[in-house]
């Protein structure tokens, strides 16, 4: 039988062979989405994991001499530098992961996007920042990304002792666990189920070609003797080629885009191509698992041929879908809710609570849009005046299932979309991201720390600096009542562009840098006046630096100049963009993984949708024949064809978009406190578009309703 199936397949006439190739082109693309969002998930933690190896455990206590590990920031327009310092105390400790011994004092190594910054860049800018001997590169085992800006820098015990946040570390093996940032991991299980449920949805919509063509074929075959066995076995065997031939074509795809892929930076930065790789498990459950799932569902499309050989023609109405089917989405969305009551104070528990909770919702949409698609179907025959509406409502109410089918991906590819944009939306609104770069070009700030003292030389030497104007020191305030600010400065020192004094007052209380939190400099700024004595205030602890230089070439010059003077610095000279741009690029990162989940769902949604109504088409044709011949214009065949599209594509899609806006605001609230902020006119429009490209997809499939509906297939039927 299996011989006879794989015959059928490729020898069954023109139409057989067009189906093939179709179903195989469909399981093609699926497949290639499929590989690439595995792949892209396993990428994505090798970075996480590679970013999480630059803040190695403590582990001192054991035989190994520890080596001193200290990680910090550094930034060069608007760009994130990393900075490692390390100091071996003996012989025996550990070497960093990407180079062949740890750096003596006075020697660094740096990764090949930072060495090109280096050479392309004027030392007194960048490269004096890190005086010594350059003993080569980074290997990729260290890096995040091709792009990485990563610097490891040596020095003596006692000068790597005195930097913040370092460490004891006596093993450095690169194999980290990704940090357990919860959105991060969160994030990922989305795009995962964003991407494989509309995958799945289509190679199992492409699996259904021409099923009414098969089954009737099928039932020929019982009437000449065949058993329902031996009729499974040529289905699933059909099917199974079709979907083999397509799993190979898609591992063709994927490997031969693997490098152009690798280079787009999904989540801001770019992969190396050999992270965006599958292991074995991947590569067997895709290539064993694609073609197993069509042999099943080519399978359950032939239960009615399966009952008796005449069971093509003698047609039942299905049993309705209960209500039962919404269950997984009301678990999802309790599952949030509980999270608003009780949230895990781990990591990997606030994962276990949401990730479920989201997936359940997607499923419970999949699984409770054949009962949504028949309520709205009866609630539209109730309504309908016209014989077109009333015949579409009376096919949906009849097969919601079949129905739904086609939307199925349209639901799913809006609940993503309306999820994806409402999270990511609602954090960079409260988090208040600056644009690439920096507003504020020239107001540099720098805060010592306790134990850094400035010296008095810094002010002079900020000053020679071309293009640097009023450098001033913001000593800490002595008094840190509430209402406070957070620094204190003689009025005759405050800089025009930053602000004044009232009449009279001497001493003022100021934000550190002179730049309030998430504010910008004011020349016409009031500050508050001080109680600290005039005296007293040369003798007070530096709290800040201040610099108003003219433009991002005195920026980095005056940055160059404050690292050298304080190597000690716990927070690197900053622009009031740089922390926010730093964070803007890492929303950006994770809004264009987003974009690319939204972008993918749509389209796999607009190719399940036009497969769905191609395959409605072809299992109809005679019932429309058979209309025709009694009367009925090919214009109201194709209102019926459009309604029956169209009807349940916009009632998913307002369910699709309600249930993303509730479930991205519960998990907001319970996850970072925050109120959904409503996604703005991209959103309606990114939704907008993606319907009027489904109405396309309907629209394009009407004009073969004609000729596929003909008398002739009246009679050859």
């Amino acid at each position: 039988m299996i011989s006879l199936a794989l015959r059928l397949a490729v020898a069954g006439g023109r139409e057989a062979l067009v189906r093939l190739v179709v179903i195989a082109a469909a399981v093609a693309i699926g497949t290639g989405l499929l590989l690439t969002t595995v792949a892209g998930v396993h990428a994505t933690n090798a970075q996480l994991g590679r970013y999480a190896a630059m803040y190695p455990q403590e582990t001192a206590g054991g035989a190994t001499d520890p080596l001193l590990w200290s990680t910090r920031y550094d930034y060069f327009h608007g760009a994130q530098i990393l900075r490692v310092d390390v100091a071996a105390t003996g012989p025996t400790a550990p070497t960093p992961v990407g180079v062949p011994r740890p750096p003596a004092p006075g020697e660094w190594y740096a990764s090949p996007a930072m060495r090109k910054l280096l050479a392309t860049t004027p030392a007194d800018q960048l490269a004096d920042r890190y005086p010594g001997r350059d003993l080569g590169i980074i290997g990729p085992a260290a890096l995040t990304s091709p792009d990485a800006l990563l610097i490891l820098v040596g020095g003596t015990p006692d000068q790597v002792g005195a930097l913040a946040g370092v460490r004891e570390v006596t093993r450095v093996d690169g194999n980290e666990a990704p940090l357990p940032e919860t959105a991060i991991d969160l994030i990922l299980g989305v795009v995962a189920g964003g991407l494989l449920f509309p995958v799945l949805i289509f190679i199992g919509t492409a699996t259904r070609l021409g099923a009414a063509r098969r089954e009737q074929r099928f039932a020929a075959m019982r009437l000449v003797g065949a058993t329902p066995r031996q009729i499974s076995v040529v289905a699933a065997g059909e099917a199974t080629l079709a979907a083999a031939v397509g799993v190979a074509v898609g591992f063709a795809l994927f490997l031969a885009f693997r490098p152009q892929l690798a280079g787009i930076p999904f989540t801001g930065m770019p992969y190396f191509p050999d992270d965006l790789a599958l292991g074995v498990p991947d590569v067997l459950l895709v290539a064993l698992g694609v073609p197993a799932g069509a042999a099943v569902a080519a399978r359950v499309a032939l239960r009615r041929v399966r009952i008796s050989p005449l069971g093509v023609t003698r047609r039942v109405t299905p049993r309705p879908p209960r209500a039962y089917r919404l269950i997984p989405l009301v678990l999802g969305f309790a599952g949030l809710g509980f999270a608003l009551l009780y949230r895990p104070g781990t990591a990997d528990g606030q994962t276990a609570l949401f990730l479920p909770a989201l997936l359940l919702i997607m499923i419970g949409l999949v699984a409770g849009g054949p009962w949504l698609t028949m309520v709205g179907a009866r609630a539209m025959a109730a309504r309908a005046s016209r014989p077109a509406a009333l015949i579409a409502a009376r096919r949906l109410a009849d097969n919601p299932a079949a129905g739904f089918r086609a939307v199925s991906g349209v639901m799913l590819a809006l609940f993503v979309t309306t999820v994806a944009v409402g999270i990511m939306g609602t954090i960079a609104a409260e988090r208040g991201p600056a644009p690439r770069g920096s507003l504020e070009a020239g107001r540099l700030s720098f805060y010592p720390g306790d134990d850094a003292p400035v010296p008095a030389t810094l002010l002079t030497e900020l000053a020679a600096v071309p293009g640097v104007r009023d450098p001033v020191v913001v000593r800490q305030n002595p008094v840190r009542a509430l209402g406070h600010e957070f620094g204190v400065i003689a009025c005759a020192d405050i800089p025009p562009a930053y602000g004044r004094c009232a009449d009279g007052v001497t001493v003022a209380e100021v934000a550190s840098g002179l730049i309030p939190w998430r504010a910008s400099a004011s020349a016409d700024r009031i500050w508050p006046a001080s109680t600290v004595d005039p005296a007293v205030l040369p003798g007070l602890p530096a709290d800040s630096v201040a610099v108003d230089a003219d433009g991002p070439v005195a920026v980095e010059r005056a940055r160059t100049v404050i690292e050298r003077a304080i190597p000690a610095f716990a927070v690197a000279p900053n622009v009031p963009g740089d922390f926010e741009s730093d964070f803007t690029n890492t929303m950006r990162g994770w809004q264009r993984l987003a974009d690319v989940v939204v972008v993918a769902s749509l389209v796999l949604a607009g190719c399940s949708l036009a497969v769905g109504v191609a395959a409605g088409l072809s299992e109809r044709k005679r019932p429309f024949s058979l209309l025709r011949l009694t009367g009925a214009p090919v214009r109201l065949l194709r209102r019926v064809v459009a309604l029956e599209s169209v009807v349940p594509m916009l009632t998913v899609a307002a369910v699709a978009v309600g249930m993303g806006l509730v479930a991205a605001h519960l998990f907001l609230r319970a996850q970072m406190h925050y109120d959904l902020r409503l996604p703005g006119v991209g959103f309606v429009a990114v939704v907008a578009v993606g319907l009027l490209g489904c109405l396309a997809v309907i629209a394009a499939t009407l004009p073969l309703l004609e000729r596929v509906t003909g008398p002739q297939t009246a009679r050859s039927e």
